[in-house]
């Protein structure tokens, strides 16, 4: 087995220890951060969120996967910006206002971060202007996450999408909703541009909005 499907094992299995020291080596043998990233972490979380829709693994299994291999892209981020490496996106995440949850947030961010893009977490309680601002800071997003786990912060979640187009920035940004009382069709209703039902479907559907 090569190093980097070590990797991807490691991430797997949600060894951080091993995941970090693996990495380590790797680059000083030469492997390309590029490839310990695509190969053996990407594509290693993309085993572990088919295994969750599957219900062979569940939120705890993969949230552990999701930080193992949130520490080997710690180490891999300066090499990656040496060799000039971009990550496929930049996306903001948050939670609206009015809601103080963040497990699933916080698990979405992960998985997003996994599907290679670079995440901003504006954390939650977000008020509606904070994600204005935070899109105008970073004119190279391209898509927006909003959670609600709360049926009473569902509002929210329009509210937001109104005070980005009040902006006039709707056109420059896509936006994705998910949380518990969250659907589709209240997605198609608000005039979001995407649902995700779990935190495994998140990064495939931001990539989708690219």
């Amino acid at each position: 087995m090569s190093i980097v499907n070590e990797i991807a094992t490691a991430v797997e299995n949600g060894n951080a220890k091993v995941v970090v020291t693996l990495v380590e080596k790797a680059l000083a043998e030469g492997v390309s951060a590029s490839e310990i990233l695509n190969v053996g972490m990407i594509d290693a979380m993309g085993v572990v969120g088919e295994a969750f829709k599957n219900d062979e693994i569940f939120v705890p299994e993969m949230l552990i996967a999701a930080r193992a291999m949130k520490k080997g892209v710690e180490i891999l981020t300066p090499h990656l910006k040496a060799a000039g490496s971009e990550p496929i996106g930049k996306l903001i995440i948050g939670t609206v206002v009015g809601d103080l949850h963040d497990i699933g947030k916080n698990l979405v961010a992960m998985m997003i971060e996994g599907a290679g893009f670079e995440v901003t977490d504006l954390g939650v309680d977000v008020q509606p202007d904070k994600f204005v601002e935070a899109i105008k800071a970073n004119p190279e997003v391209k898509v927006v996450a909003l959670s609600s786990l709360l049926t009473t912060t569902m509002p929210a979640l329009k509210e937001t999408i109104d005070a980005i187009a009040a902006a006039g920035l709707r056109d420059r940004v896509k936006i994705m909703i998910g949380g518990a009382p969250v659907s589709q069709a209240h997605a198609d209703e608000i005039g979001a541009d995407g649902f995700a039902e779990d935190a495994a479907s998140a990064g495939t559907l931001a990539k989708s909005l690219l």
